[in-house]
Protein backbone atom coordinates (compact mmCIF):
# COMPACT_ATOMS: atom_id res chain seq x y z
CA UNK A 1 0.00 0.00 0.00
CA UNK A 2 1.13 3.06 -0.80
CA UNK A 3 1.81 5.85 1.95
CA UNK A 4 -0.09 9.25 1.29
CA UNK A 5 3.01 11.05 1.58
CA UNK A 6 3.90 8.80 -1.66
CA UNK A 7 0.63 9.37 -3.36
CA UNK A 8 0.97 12.86 -2.89
CA UNK A 9 4.22 13.29 -4.21
CA UNK A 10 3.47 11.42 -6.97
CA UNK A 11 0.11 13.23 -7.87
CA UNK A 12 2.76 16.69 -7.58
CA UNK A 13 5.33 14.97 -9.74
CA UNK A 14 2.56 14.29 -12.83
CA UNK A 15 0.98 17.98 -12.12
CA UNK A 16 4.61 19.08 -13.16
CA UNK A 17 4.68 17.00 -16.02
CA UNK A 18 1.48 18.39 -17.70
CA UNK A 19 2.61 22.23 -16.80
CA UNK A 20 6.65 21.21 -18.66
CA UNK A 21 4.87 19.40 -21.68
CA UNK A 22 4.92 20.86 -24.52
CA UNK A 23 1.37 21.63 -25.90
CA UNK A 24 0.58 19.61 -29.33
CA UNK A 25 0.92 22.66 -32.42
CA UNK A 26 -3.13 22.86 -34.01
CA UNK A 27 -2.86 22.37 -37.64
CA UNK A 28 -5.04 24.80 -39.50
CA UNK A 29 -8.35 24.77 -39.67
CA UNK A 30 -9.33 23.44 -43.66
CA UNK A 31 -11.15 26.57 -44.17
CA UNK A 32 -8.70 28.85 -42.74
CA UNK A 33 -6.26 31.63 -44.99
CA UNK A 34 -2.84 30.45 -44.66
CA UNK A 35 -0.26 28.25 -45.56
CA UNK A 36 -1.95 24.92 -45.89
CA UNK A 37 0.56 22.20 -46.84
CA UNK A 38 4.26 21.84 -46.88
CA UNK A 39 6.99 22.67 -49.37
CA UNK A 40 6.09 26.33 -50.60
CA UNK A 41 9.09 28.50 -50.46
CA UNK A 42 9.70 31.71 -48.14
CA UNK A 43 8.75 33.78 -50.92
CA UNK A 44 5.84 31.99 -51.77
CA UNK A 45 4.91 32.01 -47.74
CA UNK A 46 5.52 35.69 -47.57
CA UNK A 47 2.95 36.15 -50.42
CA UNK A 48 0.24 33.85 -48.68
CA UNK A 49 0.42 36.06 -45.34
CA UNK A 50 0.06 38.97 -46.94
CA UNK A 51 -2.84 38.24 -49.40
CA UNK A 52 -4.52 36.73 -46.07
CA UNK A 53 -4.13 39.44 -44.20
CA UNK A 54 -6.09 41.32 -46.68
CA UNK A 55 -9.40 38.59 -46.04
CA UNK A 56 -8.63 38.45 -42.22
CA UNK A 57 -9.58 42.54 -42.95
CA UNK A 58 -12.63 41.93 -44.81
CA UNK A 59 -11.33 43.96 -47.69
CA UNK A 60 -13.54 44.14 -50.40
CA UNK A 61 -13.50 42.47 -54.37
CA UNK A 62 -13.41 45.97 -56.27
CA UNK A 63 -13.13 45.87 -59.97
CA UNK A 64 -9.74 46.92 -61.32
CA UNK A 65 -9.02 47.45 -57.79
CA UNK A 66 -5.14 47.07 -56.89
CA UNK A 67 -4.07 48.48 -60.31
CA UNK A 68 -2.12 51.87 -59.52
CA UNK A 69 0.96 53.08 -59.33
CA UNK A 70 2.04 51.31 -56.43
CA UNK A 71 0.70 47.59 -55.46
CA UNK A 72 -1.65 48.04 -52.86
CA UNK A 73 -5.98 48.34 -52.41
CA UNK A 74 -7.75 51.03 -54.47
CA UNK A 75 -10.88 52.29 -55.68
CA UNK A 76 -12.44 49.73 -58.24
CA UNK A 77 -14.77 50.83 -61.36
CA UNK A 78 -17.87 49.47 -63.01
CA UNK A 79 -17.82 46.42 -64.75
CA UNK A 80 -20.28 47.24 -67.68
CA UNK A 81 -20.98 43.57 -67.81
CA UNK A 82 -21.81 42.81 -64.03
CA UNK A 83 -24.96 44.53 -61.97
CA UNK A 84 -22.86 43.53 -58.74
CA UNK A 85 -20.09 46.17 -59.76
CA UNK A 86 -22.68 49.19 -59.22
CA UNK A 87 -20.62 49.74 -55.62
CA UNK A 88 -17.29 49.38 -56.82
CA UNK A 89 -15.98 52.61 -57.18
CA UNK A 90 -17.00 52.99 -53.48
CA UNK A 91 -14.96 50.02 -52.27
CA UNK A 92 -11.35 50.17 -51.46
CA UNK A 93 -9.64 46.72 -52.22
CA UNK A 94 -8.45 44.44 -55.31
CA UNK A 95 -9.68 42.46 -58.42
CA UNK A 96 -8.23 38.67 -59.24
CA UNK A 97 -4.97 40.08 -60.30
CA UNK A 98 -4.22 43.23 -58.12
CA UNK A 99 -4.40 40.48 -55.27
CA UNK A 100 -1.53 38.07 -56.65
CA UNK A 101 0.20 41.60 -57.43
CA UNK A 102 -0.21 43.50 -54.19
CA UNK A 103 0.50 39.79 -52.65
CA UNK A 104 3.68 39.32 -54.48
CA UNK A 105 5.12 42.78 -54.42
CA UNK A 106 5.09 42.19 -50.67
CA UNK A 107 6.81 38.92 -50.51
CA UNK A 108 9.48 39.94 -53.22
CA UNK A 109 9.88 43.86 -52.07
CA UNK A 110 9.44 44.96 -55.37
CA UNK A 111 6.72 45.27 -58.14
CA UNK A 112 7.37 41.79 -59.63
CA UNK A 113 3.85 40.79 -60.91
CA UNK A 114 2.58 44.09 -62.17
CA UNK A 115 -0.45 43.62 -65.14
CA UNK A 116 -3.74 41.39 -65.71
CA UNK A 117 -4.41 37.89 -64.99
CA UNK A 118 -2.67 36.75 -68.60
CA UNK A 119 0.29 38.46 -68.23
CA UNK A 120 0.93 36.76 -64.77
CA UNK A 121 0.34 33.53 -65.42
CA UNK A 122 2.69 34.15 -68.29
CA UNK A 123 5.49 35.90 -66.40
CA UNK A 124 9.08 35.65 -67.22
CA UNK A 125 9.29 34.87 -63.56
CA UNK A 126 7.87 31.51 -64.36
CA UNK A 127 10.10 29.21 -61.99
CA UNK A 128 7.59 25.86 -63.26
CA UNK A 129 4.09 25.84 -64.97
CA UNK A 130 1.68 23.12 -64.55
CA UNK A 131 -1.53 21.54 -67.00
CA UNK A 132 -4.92 21.64 -66.10
CA UNK A 133 -4.43 17.71 -66.75
CA UNK A 134 -1.86 17.67 -64.13
CA UNK A 135 -4.78 18.76 -61.14
CA UNK A 136 -3.46 19.56 -58.00
CA UNK A 137 -0.66 16.70 -58.04
CA UNK A 138 2.76 19.10 -58.46
CA UNK A 139 0.98 22.38 -56.73
CA UNK A 140 2.56 23.90 -53.75
CA UNK A 141 1.34 27.03 -51.57
CA UNK A 142 2.08 30.45 -53.47
CA UNK A 143 1.55 28.94 -57.14
CA UNK A 144 -0.97 30.56 -58.99
CA UNK A 145 -4.14 28.95 -60.57
CA UNK A 146 -5.32 30.67 -63.90
CA UNK A 147 -8.65 30.07 -65.24
CA UNK A 148 -9.67 31.04 -69.07
CA UNK A 149 -8.12 30.21 -72.60
CA UNK A 150 -5.40 30.45 -74.11
CA UNK A 151 -7.29 33.63 -75.87
CA UNK A 152 -8.30 34.43 -72.82
CA UNK A 153 -7.15 34.14 -69.43
CA UNK A 154 -9.34 36.01 -67.00
CA UNK A 155 -8.80 34.94 -63.46
CA UNK A 156 -6.53 34.10 -61.39
CA UNK A 157 -5.96 32.86 -57.49
CA UNK A 158 -3.45 31.94 -55.28
CA UNK A 159 -3.50 28.22 -54.36
CA UNK A 160 -2.72 27.74 -50.25
CA UNK A 161 -2.96 23.55 -50.42
CA UNK A 162 -5.19 21.12 -48.61
CA UNK A 163 -7.16 21.70 -52.19
CA UNK A 164 -7.92 25.58 -51.64
CA UNK A 165 -7.21 29.23 -52.89
CA UNK A 166 -7.28 32.63 -51.57
CA UNK A 167 -9.01 34.80 -54.29
CA UNK A 168 -10.58 38.14 -55.36
CA UNK A 169 -13.74 36.28 -56.79
CA UNK A 170 -16.58 38.54 -57.81
CA UNK A 171 -17.94 42.08 -57.15
CA UNK A 172 -20.22 42.29 -53.98
CA UNK A 173 -18.04 39.60 -52.17
CA UNK A 174 -14.94 40.23 -49.72
CA UNK A 175 -11.48 38.59 -50.38
CA UNK A 176 -12.04 35.07 -49.58
CA UNK A 177 -10.40 31.44 -49.21
CA UNK A 178 -12.41 29.03 -51.72
CA UNK A 179 -12.27 25.14 -52.73
CA UNK A 180 -9.82 24.84 -55.81
CA UNK A 181 -11.84 24.75 -58.87
CA UNK A 182 -10.49 22.33 -61.40
CA UNK A 183 -13.03 21.74 -63.75
CA UNK A 184 -14.26 23.66 -66.24
CA UNK A 185 -12.06 26.73 -67.02
CA UNK A 186 -9.50 25.83 -65.26
CA UNK A 187 -6.00 26.78 -67.37
CA UNK A 188 -2.86 25.66 -65.52
CA UNK A 189 -1.33 26.73 -62.36
CA UNK A 190 2.54 28.60 -62.57
CA UNK A 191 4.97 28.71 -59.69
CA UNK A 192 6.89 32.37 -59.29
CA UNK A 193 10.72 33.10 -59.36
CA UNK A 194 11.18 35.56 -57.38
CA UNK A 195 14.70 35.79 -57.89
CA UNK A 196 16.49 37.23 -60.50
CA UNK A 197 14.83 36.55 -64.20
CA UNK A 198 17.18 34.18 -66.80
CA UNK A 199 16.91 34.48 -70.37
CA UNK A 200 17.11 37.28 -73.21
CA UNK A 201 14.01 39.56 -71.95
CA UNK A 202 12.37 42.50 -73.91
CA UNK A 203 9.62 44.71 -74.09
CA UNK A 204 6.87 44.80 -76.62
CA UNK A 205 4.70 47.57 -77.95
CA UNK A 206 1.43 48.34 -79.29
CA UNK A 207 -1.89 46.53 -78.57
CA UNK A 208 -3.56 43.40 -79.42
CA UNK A 209 -0.69 41.95 -80.65
CA UNK A 210 -1.18 38.16 -81.11
CA UNK A 211 1.61 35.45 -80.91
CA UNK A 212 0.98 32.80 -83.00
CA UNK A 213 1.56 28.83 -83.23
CA UNK A 214 3.99 29.33 -85.73
CA UNK A 215 5.76 31.96 -87.39
CA UNK A 216 3.04 33.16 -89.61
CA UNK A 217 0.23 35.82 -89.41
CA UNK A 218 -2.21 32.77 -90.32
CA UNK A 219 -1.09 30.40 -87.84
CA UNK A 220 -3.50 29.42 -84.89
CA UNK A 221 -3.82 32.61 -82.17
CA UNK A 222 -2.42 31.83 -78.52
CA UNK A 223 -2.51 35.38 -76.78
CA UNK A 224 -2.64 39.09 -77.43
CA UNK A 225 -0.69 41.38 -75.45
CA UNK A 226 -2.97 44.17 -74.19
CA UNK A 227 -0.41 46.27 -73.96
CA UNK A 228 3.64 47.10 -73.80
CA UNK A 229 4.41 43.66 -72.34
CA UNK A 230 7.63 42.33 -70.82
CA UNK A 231 8.76 38.78 -72.53
CA UNK A 232 11.41 36.81 -72.79
CA UNK A 233 12.70 35.81 -75.85
CA UNK A 234 14.60 32.14 -76.53
CA UNK A 235 15.35 32.39 -80.42
CA UNK A 236 14.53 34.08 -83.52
CA UNK A 237 14.19 32.44 -86.92
CA UNK A 238 13.27 34.35 -90.85
CA UNK A 239 10.37 33.57 -91.84
CA UNK A 240 7.01 34.43 -93.32
CA UNK A 241 7.12 38.32 -94.68
CA UNK A 242 5.36 40.56 -92.60
CA UNK A 243 4.22 44.62 -92.93
CA UNK A 244 2.41 46.17 -90.28
CA UNK A 245 2.43 49.73 -88.54
CA UNK A 246 5.12 51.44 -91.63
CA UNK A 247 7.49 48.30 -91.00
CA UNK A 248 8.39 45.22 -93.23
CA UNK A 249 10.36 42.19 -91.10
CA UNK A 250 10.72 38.47 -91.93
CA UNK A 251 12.33 37.46 -88.31
CA UNK A 252 9.83 35.91 -85.71
CA UNK A 253 10.58 35.31 -82.35
CA UNK A 254 9.89 32.34 -80.21
CA UNK A 255 8.45 32.89 -76.51
CA UNK A 256 9.02 29.82 -74.44
CA UNK A 257 6.59 31.20 -71.69
CA UNK A 258 3.66 31.61 -73.92
CA UNK A 259 5.11 28.57 -76.35
CA UNK A 260 4.32 30.70 -79.18
CA UNK A 261 5.89 33.19 -81.56
CA UNK A 262 5.40 37.16 -82.84
CA UNK A 263 6.75 38.88 -85.24
CA UNK A 264 9.69 41.17 -84.85
CA UNK A 265 8.18 44.39 -85.33
CA UNK A 266 6.27 44.54 -82.03
CA UNK A 267 9.32 43.65 -79.70
CA UNK A 268 11.26 46.97 -78.94
CA UNK A 269 14.48 46.77 -80.73
CA UNK A 270 16.77 45.88 -83.85
CA UNK A 271 14.93 43.98 -86.72
CA UNK A 272 17.04 41.48 -85.68
CA UNK A 273 17.13 40.88 -81.67
CA UNK A 274 21.02 41.25 -80.54
CA UNK A 275 22.47 38.75 -78.74
CA UNK A 276 19.67 36.10 -79.66
CA UNK A 277 20.37 32.87 -80.90
CA UNK A 278 19.10 31.65 -84.31
CA UNK A 279 16.26 29.04 -83.94
CA UNK A 280 17.28 25.48 -85.21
Amino acid sequence: MLRRTGIIGTLIGLFALLLWAPAAVAAPAADSCGVLAPGGSAAAERAIAAACAQVDAGTWYTWGGGHGAQPGATYGQVDPTDPASEHDPERLGFDCSGLVRYAYAQAAGSDILNGVASQQYYTVRAAARFTAAEGEAPLLPGDLLAYGTSQSLHHIAIYLGAGKMVEAKQSGTHLMVSDVRLGGDYFGAVRVNTGAVTGHVFQTWGTGVWTKTAPSVSAGRVYAFPYSTTIRVECQKHAEVVTSDGYTNDAWAYLPDYKAWMTNIYIQGPAWLDGVPTCT
